[in-house]
C-alpha cells in the first residue's frame, strides 16, 4: 500500500490525567502508582486515570478506589481539569507546528486524528518517522508519552492505535487493510474494536459471531435486518474498509440540534430531593438555552437508580411550541419526573435533553400565551445569562439552590463534572 496521501495518524497521550500529574510533581509515570479521583466522594469515587505502572499491576481506568487492592501503596490525586485542558491546548498546538488546522480533528481532550499524508514528502519522512517526531515533541515539551496509531483510513488508524499500538515497544501501531485482517479481524473480544459497543456484541453473539471475522459470513440481508444502516459500517469495518474521510467529519453539519446534561449525583437521593436537583439541571441548562438565543419544543429525562436495583426511568415529551422559558420547560419536565419515577428507590444518576433547537428568529408566536409575561421572563432570563457569564455562574442563584440537598453551587465550580484544580 502506498502511504502517500493516505496516512491517518490517531493519537493519545497514555494515561493523560494520570501523566500529567506524575509530571506535575516530577515523578516518572511509568514508575509511580498514581490514580485521579476526588478522594472525598468516598471510596467509591471513581479513578479517572491511572498511570501506566499502576495499570500493569492490575489496577484499571474507571476502576473505583475501594477495587484497589489494600497491599498497593499508591497516590490519589485529586483531578485537576483546567491543568488538563492548558495542557491538551499546549499539545494541540505542537500538532499544528506539523500540519495544517483543517488536517487535525480534535477527537477528545488527549486524542486526535492527523492527515499525515500529505506532509511526508514535504518533510521527508515515513509515516513511523512523522508519529515518531510529533512523539518526541509532546514528550520534550510535556514530559508525556504519546501513543500513535496509523492507518490508511480512519478506522484503520483508531484500531491501530486503540490494539496494535499496545503490543509493540515503539508505542506505534502500523495497520492496512491487509495486516489489519491478517492481525485484527480475528481480535477478541469484539468489544475492543471502535464502534462496538456491549449491546451490538450481544446482537451478533446470537449469530455465533465473537468477533470481526465472523460479520464476514453472515449473510447481507441478515445484517441490514438485524442493524439497519448499521450494518453498512460493520461490513465495512469487518473487512478495514471506512469511506469517510478526516475532510468529511471536519465538514459535517447535524441536521438537529440538542442540549443535554447528565449528572452523578454525591449521594443517593429520596425522590423529593432528586426532584430538587432536577429543578436545578433545568435552570442551568435553560440558562444555556437563552445564552446560545436558541428554543426548544423537545424535552427528555432519565433517572437511573441506586445500585441498578431497577431499570431507568424517564421519557420524553413535545411542547406545543418552541420555548426557553424556564417556567414551560420546568413544568413538563416535573410533569415526566412525576408520572415516571419510582418512589420507592434512592435515585444516583439524573439526566435531561432539550432537543429539536431552533434560534431565537424561528420562534413561532402563540394566540394563547401572555406576551407581556413572556416578554418580562425573557428579559429576566436574558439578565441573568448575562451576569453569569460576566461574573460567575454562582453570581446569580434560584433560591431552592441555597436547600440542603442543593448541588448547583458546588457543581457550578467543577468543569466537565470534576474538580477544575
Amino acid at each position: 500500500m502506498q502511504w502517500q496521501n493516505n496516512a491517518i495518524c490517531a493519537w493519545i497521550c497514555r494515561s493523560f490525567f494520570a501523566s500529567a500529574e506524575c509530571v506535575a510533581r516530577n515523578l516518572d509515570p511509568n514508575t509511580t502508582d498514581l490514580v485521579v479521583a476526588d478522594e472525598s466522594r468516598g471510596k467509591g469515587a471513581i479513578c479517572l486515570a491511572v498511570s501506566p505502572a499502576i495499570h500493569k499491576k492490575g489496577v484499571k481506568n474507571r476502576c473505583r478506589l475501594y477495587e484497589i487492592p489494600d497491599n498497593l501503596d499508591y497516590i490519589i490525586a485529586k483531578p485537576r481539569m483546567r491543568m488538563y485542558m492548558n495542557i491538551s491546548a499546549h499539545i494541540y498546538g505542537i500538532y499544528k507546528k506539523f500540519v495544517a488546522p483543517e488536517d487535525v480533528y480534535p477527537y477528545s481532550i488527549d486524542e486526535v486524528f492527523l492527515n499525515a499524508g500529505p506532509y511526508l514528502s514535504l518533510y521527508k519522512m515515513t509515516p513511523k518517522e512523522f508519529a515518531n517526531a510529533i512523539m518526541d515533541k509532546i514528550m520534550e515539551e510535556t514530559g508525556i508519552t504519546a501513543t500513535a496509531g496509523i492507518g490508511t483510513n480512519m478506522f484503520l488508524a483508531k484500531v491501530a492505535l486503540d490494539i496494535t499500538a499496545k503490543h509493540v515497544p515503539n508505542h506505534i501501531g502500523v495497520l492496512d487493510e491487509d495486516t489489519f485482517i491478517a492481525t485484527v479481524q480475528k481480535h477478541r473480544p469484539i468489544t475492543d474494536i471502535w464502534g462496538i459497543g456491549r449491546g451490538t456484541a450481544q446482537r451478533l453473539e446470537r449469530f455465533g459471531v465473537f468477533d470481526l471475522e465472523g460479520i464476514t459470513h453472515i449473510p447481507e440481508a441478515t445484517m441490514y435486518r438485524t442493524f439497519g444502516k448499521n450494518a453498512e459500517i460493520l461490513i465495512d469495518h469487518a473487512y478495514g474498509r471506512e469511506p469517510c474521510t478526516l475532510a468529511d467529519v471536519q465538514n459535517y453539519q447535524s441536521k438537529t440540534r440538542s442540549l443535554s446534561n447528565s449528572q452523578v449525583l454525591f449521594k443517593d437521593y429520596s425522590h423529593s430531593g432528586a426532584r430538587l436537583i432536577l429543578k436545578e439541571m433545568v435552570d442551568s441548562l435553560t440558562n444555556e438555552l437563552v445564552g446560545q438565543a436558541m428554543y426548544t419544543n423537545h424535552v427528555s429525562l432519565y433517572i437511573r437508580y441506586s445500585n441498578d436495583v431497577i431499570a431507568p426511568t424517564g421519557g420524553s415529551k413535545k411542547l406545543e411550541q418552541h420555548t426557553n422559558s424556564y417556567k414551560d420547560i420546568s413544568e413538563m419536565m416535573l410533569k415526566i419526573y412525576d408520572s415516571t419515577t419510582n418512589k420507592g428507590y434512592s435515585i444516583r444518576q439524573i439526566g435531561i435533553s432539550y432537543g429539536d433547537l431552533v434560534y431565537e428568529h424561528c420562534e413561532q408566536l402563540s394566540f394563547f400565551k401572555d406576551d407581556v409575561k413572556a416578554q418580562k421572563e425573557q428579559q429576566l432570563l436574558h439578565a441573568v445569562s448575562v451576569l453569569k457569564d460576566r461574573f460567575g455562574k454562582n453570581s446569580v442563584l434560584r433560591g431552592m439552590s441555597l436547600q440542603e440537598d442543593a448541588t448547583a453551587m458546588i457543581r457550578n465550580t467543577l468543569v466537565g463534572g470534576h474538580s477544575g484544580g
